[in-house]
């Protein structure tokens, strides 16, 4: 019988799961299938019947963690960030991940970088509060930059941080006032200054930049932000977000097929996919 898989979410018009998983599945053979589900949170319920008959599938904003209540189990992964992103049928049980941390992770291994020694980090919402979380896990010196509307967000985080890891260290700072002379091992952008249409912005200064010896990215629209280009300019370690999108669902593969891939066959897949992005949104380039 057929395996079928899915992503949940609200609005998927430009998700890139679909073709990053049917490439997944191609390169191990498999004939399974990959759907879309659009639903609004309020339909959730009514189709979790059909959710819980496929043999697994991804979720993504706004179901993170309305899914949850339909999982049977959940990963420590789930449970750290109570976020559900990739759930897994093994007969009939169904457990909920989180592999956006294992993305991340290993989009800087990939890099070459260290999430340890000293970390800074733009913005802390959603996905900037696992990447600050997994930081100061890895035992990471972080900075954590932010606008002063978004500071509550950051002490928030922080106080998470430190209820998990009581010695920590944990660093608030306004964006305005990041202190370049420190020196970063890594510089993380988890806002959405540079991504497309804004594609000029740059969320800090070349001097911050200068002072970082690799920097990752969330943004994988455009490939390369100004952030990137400037760090690239400098002979820097660099990293964009579309890594991170397919590492993660390289994770959700081992977990439902126990499939494993080189990083070479993970490289020529995310060259794919941000090549699907440019011809996507030609002014990207």
């Amino acid at each position: 019988m057929e395996r079928k898989y899915a992503l949940l979410g609200e609005s998927l018009k430009h998700t890139m799961s679909p073709p990053i998983h049917t490439r997944l599945f191609e390169l191990k053979g498999r004939e399974f299938s990959y759907e879309i589900i659009e639903l609004p949170p309020e339909q959730l319920e009514p189709h979790a019947g059909y959710l819980k008959s496929l043999a697994g599938f991804n979720i993504t904003i706004p179901h993170k963690m309305g899914i949850i209540p339909h999982c049977d189990k959940l990963a420590e992964s789930a449970k750290r960030y109570n976020s559900v992103n990739c759930v897994d049928n093994k007969d009939g049980v169904h457990t909920g991940y989180n592999t956006d941390c294992d993305g991340f992770l290993a989009s800087v291994r990939a890099m070459g970088a260290e999430l340890g020694g000293r970390v800074l980090l733009l913005g802390c919402g959603g996905v900037g509060r696992m990447m600050a979380i997994e930081a100061a896990l890895a035992g990471a010196e972080l900075y954590i930059a932010v606008l002063e509307s978004d500071l509550p967000l950051a002490e928030q985080a922080k106080k998470e941080i430190t209820a998990m890891k009581p010695d920590a260290a944990v660093n608030i700072v306004l964006t305005t006032k990041i202190d370049a002379s420190l020196g970063y091992d890594l510089l993380m952008n988890a806002t959405p200054v540079g991504m497309y249409p804004r594609v000029d912005n740059c969320p800090v200064s070349d001097e911050v930049i200068a002072a970082s010896k690799a920097v990752f990215d969330v943004i994988y629209n455009p490939r390369e932000t100004q952030l990137l280009k400037k760090a690239k300019a400098a002979g820097k370690k660099y990293c964009g977000g579309m890594a991170m999108l397919v590492w993660q669902a390289v994770k959700a593969h081992e977990i439902w097929d126990g499939d494993s891939y080189t990083n070479e066959e993970v490289q020529a897949i995310i060259e794919e996919m941000q090549q699907l992005v440019e011809k996507d949104f030609p002014a990207a380039k």
